[in-house]
């Protein structure tokens, strides 16, 4: 029973850039109750901190209630001051050994687009997953590095930890992905800019 519940959690959702209203946090409390993600993400980059700490808070609170893992992108301080479950990093921030030794137990992503170099990096610093991608188009952010089915193979071969996937998830995209063994596809636009569905309409058509 237990197992089967776990398996079903394949989502990773990562916040709207900005949080508008107080629907904000009904909406994800009956996304979480669905029992479909794993990890929800908060991703504010161009909010002031003051707005980050007090959405991480909200977020925090019903994270706990449906055992969601609260990670914060980019900022091992807000991580640590809110007791987040762990921070996800780029390449171009801190390093993993950094804020290992700043989180201890926490837990630590890394971003490696489609580099099996980074990979390795991020998993002989002691990352707890790595993240690939972009594996489609995107309009969450400008698409550098393009990846495909062909790395996340390759990358499943050389370790066990955890591999994330995102860019562009959607639809019409996530089950080859899923049926490539990716452990958890990252989810944004679709579900909070989807001009066909409402939040919890389009996360209950991933299944």
């Amino acid at each position: 029973m237990t197992k089967n519940k776990i398996s079903k959690k394949f989502i990773y959702l990562i916040s709207p850039s900005k949080i508008k209203s107080k629907v904000f946090y009904k909406q994800l409390d009956q996304i979480f109750k669905l029992n479909k993600v794993a990890f929800f993400q908060l991703r504010m980059k161009k909010d002031s901190k003051k707005n980050k700490i007090i959405a991480g808070r909200k977020i925090l609170k019903i994270c706990k209630k449906y055992r969601v893992k609260f990670i914060i992108n980019d900022d091992p301080f807000l991580t640590k001051k809110i007791n987040a479950d762990g921070c996800h990093l780029g390449q171009k921030d801190m390093s993993v050994l950094k804020v290992r030794k700043m989180l201890k137990n926490k837990i630590v992503g890394v971003t490696c687009h489609n580099s099996l170099k980074l990979v390795r990096k991020a998993i002989n610093q002691g990352a707890n997953y790595v993240a690939l991608g972009a594996f489609y188009s995107t309009n969450t952010k400008k698409v550098k590095y393009k990846a495909n089915i062909k790395i996340l193979l390759l990358v499943k071969k050389i370790t066990k930890i955890p591999i994330v996937v995102i860019g562009g998830i959607k639809l019409s995209n996530y089950k080859k992905l899923l049926l490539n063994k990716a452990n958890f596809l990252a989810i944004s636009s679709y579900i909070w800019n989807n001009k066909k569905y409402k939040p919890i309409e389009a996360i209950k058509k991933l299944k």
